[in-house]
């Protein structure tokens, strides 16, 4: 396939793609908003400064593109920051984030559909200098264009799991020409880089810097914003809770955590089980969920105090989640029970929790892979499997701590990706000041 071809099956898609966001603002209405934005219709950036583009798609590589972002502002002051995403729980992430930067060093639209012509709106109104894609964004016409105007494409964190591969393995022809005109691909790891390699990249264009997830910091602030919220929450329960966040699940999941937590109170009284949907749409739905399993819940946005009674606490708000890690004593990272893939398990890991995860881990195959084999993490499948391991953890002090310490240990034993990134992109842009 070429990329005419392609572009006239994408413009031949997009009402398709219009219905769906359409359907799907039924639920999270912010899709029915700022629709024009995906078609490049925003105003122009104002040109006093020089702009870096930085892409990334939602939640997870807007929080981990953040101290890539944070050390960008630091060496690039006269520079301008420009961050876009395809999600609105993404575009939330980045007005939390940079809130009291948002018109002055930062600025934030949607991006735009891979469409030649939204390509052109988007571009003539940034004028960015410097394309940073986070993770695996692998668009034809947006990479040509960049190409096209001399901008240089660096795709950092790139990750490229073996069902990605085959996937992109089946436009070879067209992935190729992509990948030839990308700048630089950092790699999260060889493995990585290799089907990179296989798919067309020329092997000069690879650098294996590792995964800037690493890089996570946990500031002391955070830290005590979650003691404090344990301590609120211990004087509003009247004892102690044992806390469990369940982060970022996905339709499927909920059921067999909720069907665990039954379990474990069978023998233990002192927990609270925290239930974090990924997507916003799903809070109500799991609120539901969660009272026809006769639990006692409290919604997390109404900010009301917790009750003796209280056992479930619906984290539906946003921007809260290394919040709740940090007032938590266990983790288990959702999208993995079913073939989602998993989510970042580094976020509760660099708290020192002991990890949880399904078996569904090939976003993160490699980190998973690591972590488990560190004794930071377990794996389970099955409900019984994680009320199984929630009470090992909870009755033997030794394993609690045993996993607890090398979570924290791996995540440090791996920082280094962010400097080694922002190292290759200054090769790349020597004359940026």
């Amino acid at each position: 396939m070429n990329r005419f071809f392609y572009s006239t099956l994408l413009y031949l898609a997009t009402p398709l793609v219009m219905l769906r966001m359409f359907l799907r603002g039924r639920k999270a209405p912010a899709y029915r908003q700022r629709w024009r934005e995906r078609f490049g219709f925003f105003p122009a950036l104002p040109q006093d400064k020089p702009v870096i583009w930085v892409h990334s798609v939602s939640v997870g590589e807007t929080i981990a593109s953040a101290p890539l972002v944070t050390e960008l502002l630091e060496r690039y002051p006269r520079h301008r920051i420009l961050i876009t995403t395809m999600t609105p729980t993404g575009s939330d992430r980045v007005k939390a984030l940079y809130n009291h930067l948002i018109g002055d060093r930062i600025e934030h639209v949607y991006c735009p559909y891979d469409l030649p012509d939204a390509q052109m709106r988007f571009f003539n109104r940034v004028r960015p200098e410097l394309a940073l894609m986070i993770d695996t964004e692998l668009w034809p016409n947006t990479i040509a264009a960049c190409h096209k105007r001399n901008i240089p494409v660096v795709i950092v964190n790139a990750r490229l799991s073996e069902r990605s591969a085959r996937g992109y393995a089946r436009l070879k022809g067209l992935v190729s020409t992509m990948l030839k005109q990308t700048t630089m691909v950092a790699c999260q790891n060889k493995d990585d880089g290799e089907r990179f390699i296989q798919l067309g990249l020329p092997e000069q264009q690879l650098d294996i810097t590792g995964s800037v997830k690493f890089d996570l910091s946990v500031s002391p602030e955070l830290k005590e914003a979650g003691k404090q919220l344990k301590e609120r929450w211990s004087a509003e329960l009247g004892y102690t809770p044992l806390v469990i966040t369940a982060a970022s699940t996905h339709e499927g999941e909920d059921q067999p955590i909720l069907d665990a937590f039954n379990q474990l109170q069978a023998n233990h009284k002192n927990l609270l089980l925290i239930l974090v949907p990924r997507h916003p749409e799903r809070f109500d739905p799991v609120f539901e969920l969660a009272v026809n399993n006769q639990c006692h819940v409290v919604r997390r946005s109404e900010q009301q105090p917790l009750s003796p009674s209280t056992q479930v606490l619906l984290g539906d708000t946003m921007g809260e989640m290394m919040t709740f890690f940090a007032a938590s004593d266990i983790a288990f990272v959702g999208g993995s029970l079913i073939e989602r893939g998993g989510h970042n398990m580094l976020e509760p890991a660099v708290l020192g929790l002991p990890v949880l995860s399904g078996p569904h881990v090939f976003n993160f195959q490699d980190i998973s892979d690591s972590l488990v084999k560190a004794g930071g993490m377990q794996l389970v499948d099955s409900a019984e499997q994680l009320a199984d391991s929630i009470d090992r953890l909870m009755t033997d002090k030794q394993h609690y701590q045993t996993m607890s310490d090398s979570a924290a240990e791996f995540v440090a034993s791996n920082r280094g990706a962010l400097q080694r990134t922002l190292t290759l992109i200054g090769q790349q842009l020597p004359a940026m000041k």
